[in-house]
């Protein structure tokens, strides 16, 4: 199904921050189906379970795409799929959300920790946090925080805590090198979640897929400008589907 492009959310905003540019998209292309995905609500912070999970419920042979965790599961999928997955786009995905040795553009791990352990003591406080991280370098922040925060449903706090103990053993390198389907890859210059530099050492490791840096933007770049990342996605799809 080349006209059908499912979206994956982020870690605890569910689906409204992708809502505007889902709109965007099909605007631009009356024939693209775009559908938002929620992430499981598992209690287990197995990430083959989760796989698994959105293996079962996300439709076959369409292109795949996600934003932040959503498009890191959605990359380990695609190359779980293989031929099955049109193609693929990440926006705003670290292949490594938590630094290490290989992959040190990334957040630090007492950094991460410490997230860990405020999410176990006060859940939505950590939401509030988190969300005041994706709109750091927005043009309005705040608004673009409260935006982010209004939206987000009311989930159980362990169901969050899974999210992030899968956020912290993802590691998609292997499967980004493995997928042969199209690729794109969006990063922000003003990202205070995923370094803008994890946008060169991922050009370093996949050097035949498209990567690109939104200059001055925030994590929620998607809910900044969600016409602007439309239209780069729209070419994208175009191009790769005249292959």
């Amino acid at each position: 199904m080349r006209d059908r492009l499912i979206l994956l959310p982020g870690w605890g905003l569910g689906v409204s921050p992708l809502e505007p540019l889902a709109a965007a998209l099909q605007g631009l292309d009356e024939h693209l189906r775009v559908e938002i995905e929620p992430l499981p609500e598992l209690e287990s912070g197995d990430l083959e379970e989760w796989l698994d999970e959105l293996d079962s419920t996300v439709p076959q042979d369409t292109w795949l795409g996600g934003w932040s965790l959503g498009g890191m599961l959605a990359s380990e999928l695609a190359a779980r799929r293989g031929d099955r997955c049109c193609g693929l786009l990440t926006l705003a995905s670290n292949p490594s959300f938590v630094a290490h040795e290989q992959w040190p553009s990334a957040m630090p791990g007492e950094t991460f920790d410490a997230f860990l352990a405020g999410c176990g003591a006060d859940p939505r406080m950590t939401l509030k946090r988190f969300s005041l991280l994706c709109a750091q370098g927005a043009e309005d922040p705040r608004g673009l925080s409260r935006l982010l925060l209004g939206g987000a449903p009311h989930t159980s706090a362990q169901v969050l805590m899974s999210g992030l103990e899968v956020l912290a053993q993802l590691d998609t390198r292997q499967a980004l090198q493995a997928f042969r389907g199209p690729q794109l890859h969006l990063f922000a210059g003003l990202d205070g979640l995923v370094p803008a530099e994890a946008a060169g050492d991922l050009l370093a490791l996949l050097p035949d897929v498209e990567i690109g840096l939104i200059e001055q933007a925030s994590h929620a770049f998607l809910l900044e400008d969600p016409h602007g990342v439309a239209g780069a996605i729209q070419a994208f799809l175009h191009e790769s589907g005249d292959d």
